[in-house]
């Protein structure tokens, strides 16, 4: 088993939570559905609102939290929300652009390794402008201060999306290096899950954008990676755990609809 006694408390608690705290500050869209409403019943059709409410948010509530959870023991630093930095210089915007320019057009193959070595190399030179880069979902540094950044992305993220995922990841790392030019900074895409699952996760649609070997993380990668060997396997028991705990309470939530004219 890879989570101890205390992470598996701590994480159940997170599900616990969340999932009671999103009930009781649930309201269910207004949008009138007579046909799906009188086939399906209310109590299915609020379970199907809820659901895709709860999809969402389900990084922020639930996936951040819990990842904070696992790597909080394992990790120097581990924070969720946070800057990766306040300037930029405008040289390494100028190479950023650069780079997104030739995967775009497909002149050369994403090197993640090479590509933070440009950057390093113009990092403090020329303007330093204000910035104000995405967010950091998790930030983690190491005990020997390598520092990794997460972007958390839904199981089926749009193929159109990737050139602005890939940018994300060279604006952090232009930001950290703008602090410390000699900072060890990883930034990295994660997708908690694969939903093509038992099949391997289709990475094909990425690899024009991103260094699949050094800028993605998918389901196992990710969670082990936090937590040690097995943590994936073990996080899904707790949720298993948890959704057998609290179906009666679930169960009697959405029975509540069926009652309302």
């Amino acid at each position: 088993m890879a989570l101890t006694t205390e992470q598996i408390q701590t994480i159940e608690n997170v599900l616990r939570n969340s999932l009671r705290h999103k009930f009781q500050n649930y309201k269910p869209e207004p949008a009138s559905m007579p046909f799906h409403t009188r086939l399906l019943g209310k109590d299915r059709m609020a379970l199907f609102s809820f659901i895709h409410s709860l999809n969402t948010n389900f990084g922020t509530s639930i996936f951040e939290p819990v990842a904070l959870a696992l790597a909080s023991s394992k990790f120097k630093i581990a924070k969720s929300q946070s800057q990766a930095g306040t300037q930029m210089s405008e040289n390494a915007q100028f190479e950023i652009q650069q780079i997104m320019d030739e995967l775009t057009a497909a002149n050369t193959k994403p090197d993640k390794i090479k590509e933070t070595e440009i950057i390093r190399k113009v990092c403090q030179t020329g303007t330093l402008r204000k910035v104000k880069p995405t967010l950091v979902d998790i930030w983690l540094e190491s005990y020997d201060n390598e520092i990794f950044l997460f972007d958390i992305k839904t199981a089926k993220p749009n193929k159109g999306g990737f050139k602005e995922f890939k940018r994300t990841l060279l604006e952090w790392t232009a930001a950290i290096l703008a602090e410390n030019p000699n900072a060890k900074v990883n930034t990295i895409i994660a997708i908690p899950y694969n939903p093509y699952e038992p099949k391997p996760y289709s990475r094909w649609t990425m690899a024009g954008m991103l260094d699949l070997e050094n800028e993605l993380k998918v389901a196992d990668e990710f969670w082990d990676f936090l937590g040690g060997q097995g943590t994936y396997k073990d996080l899904l028991d707790c949720f298993e755990r948890v959704g057998i705990e609290l179906r009666k309470e679930i169960d009697d939530y959405f029975a509540k609809y069926n009652k309302l004219k």
